[in-house]
């Protein structure tokens, strides 16, 4: 192999990060492994990085059955995830971005170097991963584009200088799951490598559907990358990555959990959303109003999704400096059909099509390393397009037209719907540097910056129309849409907004670090974070049209350490931050959701981990955090259903509260185990076990929705040979589950008067056989 190839690692690094990670296996001795991770965009160990980070190893989430970013947070207190019926959220440290396609996530995903900013983005399946790096608190300088929660650096495994290969297959009873997952990487000429990935996943479900007599979400799923790994020179190496999938699902996991009936005021009091249903001709639209994994709904349900990514990336050596240039594309295509009334009776469907593209270029120059004064640089470019029709309907047999609610004056409603356009250009640049100054051999000072400006262009429209999309005008259904369930249109009173903003931010950072002894390592730093505002793209109301952005302040004290002659970490990291301005969307009420800004919320915490060899043959993974998160001056929230406004506003003040996604306790804790069966054979054997406490699962924050803490455990256990092994895994040992995203649902509070929610729910018990053969 040439020098490149030593020097920037690609090759090596991927066996290296085999060895290890924040859960990895167990070593063969009782000494732990050293984590490489590339967070500072420099290869070093995780035990010199002077932040908030969780690195798991790809091996490790394909034994534990870590599928998506969701299944992470069993190994990453302080990291939540969620799907709604239209929308994808993630949380760290009690921040992320709610339900609107006009947000780019507070949370930035990188996938090798690349920003993955659209939330459907998060929905994509891992596929042949070298690892995941999960970073806490605002990660503007490094990796920039609004990352001001926290980062997700994944970096995918990369064409290996020998001929290696797998072949895997997973199934479970439980839901009808098969998976397979191809692997094979090697040399094709001297200086040529390449690797092929493929993945097939299919799915029944597991919740049934009582009304159409199947079970969901049913999922089709498929994947497959091709990489090439060109060592052009001793000091060039070129790699060039495309992938292309496609997740196509039927159905969610989604039930109505709770049905309380209209009090005095309400169409018909004393009866639920269940009994009116029942009354309008529909007695099994709502069964039980309980979680039983059992749901009802009659319309379409889909959700339609074909992603595909370009990645350049090439390495030049300048002597002993690093040129590196990341060239990136990324598009999506996505189809989503909701039965969003969420109940087995006609009353409304959504159906949404969203499309992106997204080019990118960065290119930076890192120093030598171990210099006085180790610094790089470097300028990032950034351009999007995204275009967004959201269709809300009233079928032509919808009970809205029915005489026995209002007399039948909202017959014209039926047969008509609410046709959305939502268009927005984006452009993005920035130049960033950071520098360390290694004051002697035990004190280091970094000193760091990022300059950003952004550009962006929106436009929105609402139309009234029947169902093949012709323009109503002689009709009572515009006036309709507006007084019953508040769509403003362009008929009636006018919806046709566009807007234009250009916003530019510096954010510093400065972080102190030193070495009390040879293996501990304390810091103290001060970030600060940007997150550029926008334009709503899902509002019914003119009046919630532009967002601002929002910033951050973050100080951290931490420590990092190595105790026990190597066989134990310990790292700990003591955070405070204030946010002005955050980004927040919550449910209007009726069908919509509307954007606004958090005046001031505070947060602070503590989070520890590490990981400990207890013997050869045994090693723990740990990990805990505490969070107080508080919006300190939030006076115009959107109100929960029954909830008092003030008569000003028609809001609610949130001045107090916590957020939502913000359990004050979680933690993991994690045991693996090799057991020597003879001189060609392991067995392998692991436990985890995840807490997550009390948190408030409602969009609207209502009381009654902070879940109970949930206590999940894994189990797996494996026989491992040179060249095969075979395990079975439980994943939910205890069959525990919990509401992940609960809202009302939609008109059943505005116009029946009801106080009715449907809930998310997290899968149950789910066992996996599994067989792999290695080459």
């Amino acid at each position: 192999m040439s020098n490149i190839n030593r020097r920037f690692t690609p090759v090596r690094l991927a066996a290296a990060i085999t060895l290890a990670s924040a859960v990895a296996a167990p070593t063969a001795f009782a000494q732990l492994e050293e984590v490489i991770v590339t967070a500072q965009k420099r290869v070093e160990s995780l035990q010199d990085v002077p932040l908030s980070i969780t690195a798991v190893a790809g091996d490790k989430m394909e034994e534990a059955g870590v599928f998506k970013i969701e299944d992470l947070q069993t190994f990453t207190p302080n990291l939540s995830m969620t799907e709604t019926g239209i929308s994808t959220q993630i949380y760290i440290r009690g921040v992320g971005t709610g339900n609107n396609q006009g947000f780019e996530q507070s949370v930035g995903q990188y996938v090798d170097g690349v920003h993955y900013g659209r939330q459907q983005l998060l929905r994509a399946p891992f596929l042949d991963l070298e690892r995941v790096e999960v970073l806490r608190g605002p990660q503007g300088i490094l990796f920039g584009k609004n990352s001001i929660a926290g980062a997700l650096n994944i970096v995918t495994a990369k064409p290996t200088d020998e001929l290696e290969g797998r072949v895997t297959g997973k199934y479970s009873p439980d839901g009808e799951i098969t998976e397979f997952t191809g692997i094979l990487s090697g040399p094709l000429t001297d200086n040529l490598f390449g690797r092929i990935s493929a993945r097939k996943y299919d799915e029944d479900g597991w919740m049934e559907n009582t009304t159409l007599g199947n079970d969901e979400p049913e999922r089709d799923e498929w994947a497959l990358r091709g990489q090439l790994l060109w060592a052009a020179t001793d000091n060039l190496e070129i790699t060039f990555k495309a992938e292309r999938d496609e997740f196509d699902v039927n159905g969610r996991q989604i039930e109505i959990v709770q049905d309380d009936p209209g009090l005095a005021d309400a169409p018909l009091p004393g009866f639920n959303f269940s009994q009116i249903l029942g009354l309008l001709g529909y007695p099994g639209g709502i069964e039980e109003a309980k979680q039983n994994n059992k749901r009802q709904r009659d319309e379409s349900e889909i959700s339609e999704n074909e992603i595909e990514n370009y990645t350049l990336t090439i390495d030049y050596a300048m002597g002993d400096y690093e040129l590196t240039s990341i060239t990136g594309f990324v598009g999506y295509d996505i189809l989503n059909g909701c039965d969003c009334d969420f109940v087995a009776a006609p009353i409304i469907d959504t159906l949404e099509a969203e499309e992106y593209d997204q080019f990118s270029q960065e290119i930076r120059i890192v120093s030598p390393g171990g210099e006085t004064v180790d610094w790089l640089a470097g300028v990032f470019y950034q351009e999007s397009e995204l275009n967004y029709d959201g269709d809300l309907t009233v079928p032509t047999d919808a009970i809205l037209g029915s005489p026995a609610i209002a007399g039948g004056a909202l017959a014209p409603l039926t047969g008509t719907g609410a046709k959305r356009f939502y268009n927005q250009d984006s452009e993005a640049w920035s130049v960033f540097a950071q520098a360390t100054w290694n004051i002697n051999d035990t004190m280091r000072l970094v000193l760091g910056g990022r300059y950003t400006d952004e550009t962006r262009d929106a436009d929105r429209e609402v139309f009234i129309t029947d169902l093949d999309g012709n323009f109503l005008e002689n009709s009572a259904a515009p006036f309709l849409w507006f007084a019953v369930f508040g769509v403003e249109n362009q008929q009636i009173p006018g919806h046709q907004l566009d807007g234009s903003r250009d916003e530019s931010d510096f954010t510093p950072a400065v972080n102190f670090q030193m070495d009390v002894t040879e293996n501990v390592m304390m810091y103290v730093s001060y970030t600060e974070g940007f997150k550029s505002g926008g334009f709503d793209a899902r509002s019914n109301s003119t009046a919630s049209w532009e967002f601002e952005g929002e910033e951050n302040e973050t100080y951290e004290l931490g420590a990092k350490s190595t105790l026990l002659d190597g066989t134990l970490e310990f790292n700990a990291a003591l955070y405070y931050t204030e946010y002005t301005d955050l980004q927040i969307a919550q449910f209007d009420g009726t069908l919509g959701f509307n954007v606004g800004n958090a005046p001031e919320t505070e947060l602070w915490g503590v989070e520890i981990d590490g990981r400990w060899a207890i013997t050869d043959n045994l090693t723990a993974a740990y990990g805990a955090a505490y969070l107080d998160h508080e919006y300190t001056d939030y006076p115009n929230g959107n109100c929960y259903n029954r909830e008092t406004p003030n008569p000003e506003t028609g809001l609610c003040d949130y001045t107090g509260r916590t957020g939502q996604y913000a359990p004050e306790w979680s933690g993991f804790f994690s045991l693996s185990h090799v057991y020597p069966l003879g001189a060609e054979l392991e067995l392998h054997s692991a436990f985890d076990l995840s807490y997550t406490g009390e948190q408030n699962v409602h969009v609207n924050l209502d009381p009654q929705w902070e879940v109970d803490d949930l206590t999940q455990m894994n189990f797996r256990m494996g026989l491992y040979a040179d060249s095969w092994d075979v395990a079975v895994l439980v994943q939910n040992l205890s069959d525990e589950q919990q509401f992940t995203y609960v809202g009302n649902t939609p008109l059943s509070g505005s116009t029946f008067g009801t106080n009715t929610f449907y809930s998310f729910m997290s899968r149950p018990r789910t066992t996996y056989l599994q067989a792999t053969w290695h080459f």
